[in-house]
């Protein structure tokens, strides 16, 4: 049996680091939901980002939040150029969608391997020191990255929430998702609504990997393994929720921590492959609860 002060410290430290994958996943969904599109770009934006913010951080001395925005800013506009010179051209030509994704890995990999090119394959993070002042609460180590990375997530995905619901340009997003070729009938821009989509996952996916780079150091590939993640809580939430999404990148997270107390260390790495299978073969339109479960909470 396991002691539980281990099995809360594993559920709250799991709970923190989820938080990126969160924003990740959450960005992964709404540019599919919005754009239809598997956007692995996505994986060269969080490279570009990440390493934007590093040489202003620790290489030119900037001030964090100057290095932030620059990173931010160099996201953004890495995203609004894959939809603007890539999707859209593609979309244009009425290209399969599989020639799509063709672009979407192949442009990630590239970022990937320029990224290598200019930084080196050496881990680096955003921090010199990635120690964080702890605080013990019931037995269980709380550090300051934990609380700052959940009020960071929440208040993102509130925003997020906010947007798409409560302002014109958001409900135009979710019309342009449900059926762009309706919404273009009723003078609604799908072509915006893509770019804006684009750039809102450009933002969030920035905020994840400043999360990240302040906990962890990372190399020019490791955003396309974090993107899986965003994949499988994609698949496993629901395509098309982004609160589906949100809740199963949590419980990935949990998953994949929870999992060194049963699986040797050095398999850890092969989990995320385990879960993809288990997801494509088994939930490949999300996880749904069973029909009288499901009839049983709406009665309710």
């Amino acid at each position: 049996m396991f002691e539980l002060p281990i099995l809360l410290q594993i559920g709250w430290t799991s709970l923190a680091t989820s938080t990126y994958y969160v924003l990740f996943a959450v960005a992964f969904a709404l540019t599919l939901k919005v754009a239809q599109v598997w956007n692995f770009v996505q994986a060269g934006v969080m490279g570009l980002a990440f390493y934007a913010m590093y040489a202003a951080m620790l290489k030119w001395g900037w001030p964090t939040a100057a290095g932030f925005t620059f990173g931010l800013a160099v996201a953004v506009a890495a995203a609004v150029a894959s939809e603007v010179w890539g999707y859209r051209v593609l979309r244009r030509r009425r290209s399969p969608g599989l020639l799509l994704f063709i672009f979407a890995i192949v442009v990630a990999e590239f970022v990937a391997y320029l990224l290598s090119l200019l930084f080196g394959t050496e881990p680096q993070s955003l921090k010199k020191s990635l120690v964080s002042e702890v605080h013990l609460v019931g037995g269980v180590a709380i550090t300051a990255w934990d609380l700052e990375a959940l009020g960071i997530t929440i208040a993102a995905c509130a925003a997020l929430a906010f947007y798409l619901r409560r302002t014109r340009q958001g409900q135009f997003m979710q019309a342009v998702a449900d059926n762009g070729e309706l919404a273009e009938l009723y003078g609604i821009s799908a072509n915006r609504a893509y770019v804006i989509a684009m750039a809102i996952a450009a933002i969030l996916v920035s905020i994840g990997i400043y999360l990240y780079g302040t906990r962890a150091s990372m190399i020019p590939n490791a955003p396309l393994e974090l993107i899986l993640l965003a994949v499988i809580a994609t698949i496993l939430g629901g395509i098309g929720s982004l609160a589906g999404a949100a809740i199963s990148a949590v419980f990935l997270s949990v998953l994949q921590s929870a999992s060194i107390l049963v699986i040797p260390s050095q398999w850890q790495s092969s989990l995320t492959y385990v879960v993809l299978f288990v997801v494509i073969l088994f939930f490949p339109t999300g996880f749904r609860l069973p029909a009288w479960m499901a009839a049983k909470m709406r009665a309710r």
